[in-house]
């Protein structure tokens, strides 16, 4: 009787241990990271290349924000790099040759504001028509986005027959100047790609913690079925997470063509891989319900400091990409170990 209950306590003691190690992984790493490479490069640790590298990492940190949502209800989104290529042509597209009316013959530029604005309303209706797939016609998520992901590319490429919108500075006459400033201005001695990372953070932390709607997608992703037994409307809560995402890969969009001063079509090429490996390095899971908005910021800084500092060590662009697709399989693999060990917690509770 002794032998038996004997490791019960001592397992129990560990548990706890290995379980807050495991979910605090990517804070771990990123840690980990920072300091190694703080040793290694002192250019690492200059003001100028922590700010280049949080504005990087602002790229594929709101990109993760909107592929958090749709993962944590269980889906999943291909189509945000295509997305982010076709966003940044409609942008150029607008500066440049402005809203054709052919009946009339004219052609009416808008101000920069309204250009953004009409270009986030067209990643948001990417976003409805991956949702309406899913949704509505019942097709699986990693087909449904797969297939808007070519539908995208390709639109993106029919705006402009392949060519690239050079210079997009607008033109007094036109009232349309200003677009380069998103990329390149700074307010408080920080870029405003980096503000904007912060406000989408914000926003989507605020939405995912503090509204039902939040819950509603953290019920979804946890069980289907019963969320909707208990009456949430499951079909319109994915709608909105898929728009969330389209939302999110158009802000990405501009913000790069402001930068590149230029739009061209195969932009955003792999970025969905990336937007699912910081969602995944931060903790989410694959299956849905379990995951954070701050969990996604850190993978993202994860993914961001591992090549800032392989690349001021020199390492080879080759290596570059081998090393970080290894990082992803090892955050996939570690995520499975953490809901193997907590299923065998549960079943130790239940006992």
């Amino acid at each position: 009787m002794g032998d038996h209950t004997q490791p019960v306590p001592a397992t129990s003691r560990r548990l706890p241990l290995r379980m807050w190690l495991l979910q605090s992984r990517a804070y771990l790493a990123l840690i980990v990271l920072f300091i190694a490479f703080s040793l290694l490069t002192p250019a690492f640790l200059t003001t100028g290349n922590l700010v280049i590298l949080t504005k990087q990492v602002a790229i594929n940190a709101i990109l993760g924000i909107g592929m958090t949502f749709v993962i944590l209800s269980g889906g999943i989104d291909l189509s945000v790099g295509s997305v982010v290529g076709l966003c940044g042509m409609v942008a150029g597209w607008l500066l440049t040759e402005g809203l054709i009316l052919p009946p009339f013959g004219v052609s009416i530029f808008f101000a920069v504001p309204i250009v953004m604005l009409l270009t986030l309303v067209a990643g948001i209706a990417v976003g409805a028509l991956n949702g309406w797939l899913v949704t509505r016609l019942g097709v699986a998520p990693f087909i449904a986005t797969l297939g808007t992901l070519y539908i995208a590319r390709g639109a993106a490429l029919l705006i402009s027959d392949g060519a690239t919108f050079a210079n997009l500075v607008g033109q007094d006459d036109l009232g349309n100047t200003g677009f380069p400033a998103l990329g390149a201005d700074t307010f408080l001695a920080l870029p405003y790609p980096i503000w904007v990372m912060a406000l989408f953070a914000v926003a989507a932390a605020f939405v995912a913690r503090k509204t039902p709607f939040g819950r509603q997608v953290y019920a979804i992703g946890g069980n289907e079925k019963a969320a909707e037994l208990s009456g949430v409307r499951v079909n319109r809560v994915k709608l909105v997470t898929y728009m969330i995402s389209g939302l999110c890969a158009a802000m990405v969009g501009l913000i790069i063509a402001s930068q590149l001063v230029a739009a061209h079509p195969a932009t955003g090429e792999t970025f969905e891989l990336n937007a699912i490996a910081v969602v995944v390095l931060g903790g989410a899971s694959l299956m849905g319900g379990r995951g954070t908005i701050g969990g996604t910021i850190i993978g993202a800084f994860v993914i961001g400091v591992l090549v800032n500092g392989m690349v001021l060590l020199g390492v080879s662009e080759f290596w570059q990409i081998v090393i970080k697709g290894a990082v992803i399989v090892l955050a996939v693999v570690v995520d499975q170990w953490q809901q193997r060990m907590q299923q065998k917690s549960l079943v130790r509770m239940q006992a």
